[in-house]
């Protein structure tokens, strides 16, 4: 075995992070036939996908930030204002984000979500775990849920 000597080096560096990221990338693309075949195509890319609710005076209520990519769709915020939960806002802000993934060719979705937050808000529309972390952060249990429209009941989500 070769002995070879490094400077290993800590500390933010955009250049060198946009290097991994893409050297990552080729190396991944090499490896998978399936991420071979997305090169070049529509699906390659993400696409942000946001839904928002305005309350009468136009201040926000509620909105949905994520994205999709291939035929996923990725929630990474779902938020209702205090003053409008239990109303049935946030199951029509996923609907609607849920409809429009459909349109863009999806047939499932992620989430992420922490203990004291929404797990069981995702499972009673469909979502079901497919991974618990607990003590990240210490104290707190994450959550990571899916859903695939594709095995529910039709071939698309509910109507918003």
């Amino acid at each position: 075995m070769v002995s070879r000597m490094f400077r290993i080096e800590t500390g933010d560096d955009k250049e060198r992070r946009d290097l991994l990221r893409r050297r990552l990338l080729e190396t991944n693309t090499a490896a998978s036939p399936v991420l071979r075949a997305l090169r070049g195509t529509p699906g390659e890319r993400e696409v942000p996908l946001h839904v928002w609710a305005l309350a009468e005076d136009g201040t926000l209520a509620g909105g949905l930030a994520g994205h999709t990519w291939t035929t996923w769709l990725h929630v990474t915020y779902l938020w209702v204002d205090g003053l409008h939960r239990g109303t049935g806002l946030g199951s029509r802000l996923l609907a609607e984000a849920e409809q429009a993934a459909t349109a863009r060719g999806c047939a499932a979705a992620r989430v992420e979500t922490w203990d004291f937050q929404a797990p069981d808000f995702y499972r009673r529309q469909g979502y079901e775990v497919v991974s618990v972390i607990p003590d990240y952060p210490p104290g707190i249990t994450e959550y990571t849920l899916t859903k695939r429209w594709d095995r529910q009941l039709g071939a698309s989500p509910p109507p918003a």
